[in-house]
């Protein structure tokens, strides 16, 4: 079970210590390689010395913020922090060895499985960037301008431009003294938000024509296979946060996304819900977790059977609807 820390703590703890390596999670997004790359170059900047593990899932769009402080092969930590994630279920393909050996979690995941010696929890936040923000200004004193411009990425990705339901006040403060700190949040929002490749549209066109339905139109089921993929033409790239699209649809209280990983049997799940509907509630019936509006699993189905099995779920969550399943 994890000691909890304070800000105040945790940024004493990173003081009273050197020689980190910081891990991100699986399948990585903007909140923990933002948060990865604001803590790294933080941690440089009161003298310490802070490597990231490098990411084998990592794709281009984000591998920018993180690429000046991956860790040498034979780099040696004495003391491993993970960053934004709930479980070691999360962890990357190459963070098997880290298991047991994380000093300290910084999260924000109410799901946190407390796995790490010390954690620095906040399961209010919207975005762990939220949390890193206040202990970087606890740690160095002040926000430079590349630690701004990963924590914008951080909390704007994670709140998907601050058009999510978990945006709260605090997001937009964080977000206003980050950019008052020299976040280019022009030059982020056309990146992040703004700019779609050709295969991201054909991929988006796919997902469109296969979408169904259900529980009288209040539930919609996305499906991406590896097929799909190819006849688009995408990258990981192109599908990053592709979960948001069916949450999207008007009349829409549950956005279920299926996407196929390596092999037919091997699917990822996101859960995007409105505040009616507990995300966290729904992924916990397959062993997975995340927060109200936002959670996720795996499956080891098939696509049609992980639908299937989803959609035997929710009609606990939609009795008054079940008997209208589809359309």
């Amino acid at each position: 079970m994890s000691t909890m820390l304070t800000i105040a703590e945790t940024a004493k703890w990173l003081k009273s210590n050197n020689n980190y390596l910081i891990l991100t999670h699986r399948r990585p997004d903007g909140d923990t390689v933002g948060c990865a790359g604001a803590l790294a170059q933080g941690l440089r900047e009161i003298g310490k010395t802070a490597y990231v593990l490098k990411n084998p899932e990592i794709t281009p769009r984000y591998a920018t913020y993180i690429d000046a402080y991956i860790a040498p092969d034979d780099y040696k930590a004495d003391q491993v922090i993970i960053v934004d994630t709930a479980s070691t279920a999360l962890f990357p393909k190459n963070g098997d060895a880290y298991f047991n050996a994380i000093s300290l979690c910084i999260d924000h995941h109410a799901s946190n499985k407390f796995y790490a010696e010390y954690i620095c929890l906040d399961s209010v936040a919207a975005s762990c960037g939220e949390v890193l923000y206040e202990l970087l200004l606890e740690l160095v004193g002040s926000i430079s301008p590349i630690c701004a411009g990963c924590l914008y990425v951080a909390v704007s990705t994670d709140t998907g431009c601050f058009s999510f339901a978990n945006t709260t006040a605090n997001t937009l403060r964080v977000a206003s003294l980050v950019v008052a700190a020299g976040a280019p949040h022009v030059k982020l929002n056309r990146k992040l938000f703004r700019t779609k490749t050709r295969e991201r549209v054909k991929i988006e066109s796919l997902i469109y024509a296969g979408m169904t339905f259900h529980f009288d139109g209040k539930v919609a089921i996305a499906s991406i296979s590896n097929d799909m993929m190819d006849e688009a033409g995408a990258s990981e790239d192109d599908v990053d946060d592709i979960a948001s699209i069916p949450g999207a649809i008007k009349g829409v209280l549950a956005g279920i996304t299926i996407r196929e990983l390596t092999s037919p049997k091997d699917c990822k799940v996101s859960v995007r819900t409105s505040p009616t509907v507990d995300a966290n509630a729904i992924a916990a019936h397959f062993g997975g977790g995340g927060h109200a509006m936002a959670s996720g699993f795996t499956c080891d189905k098939p696509i049609a059977d992980t639908k299937e099995a989803i959609v035997e779920v929710l009609r606990e969550f939609f009795p008054e609807e079940s008997q209208q399943t589809s359309k």
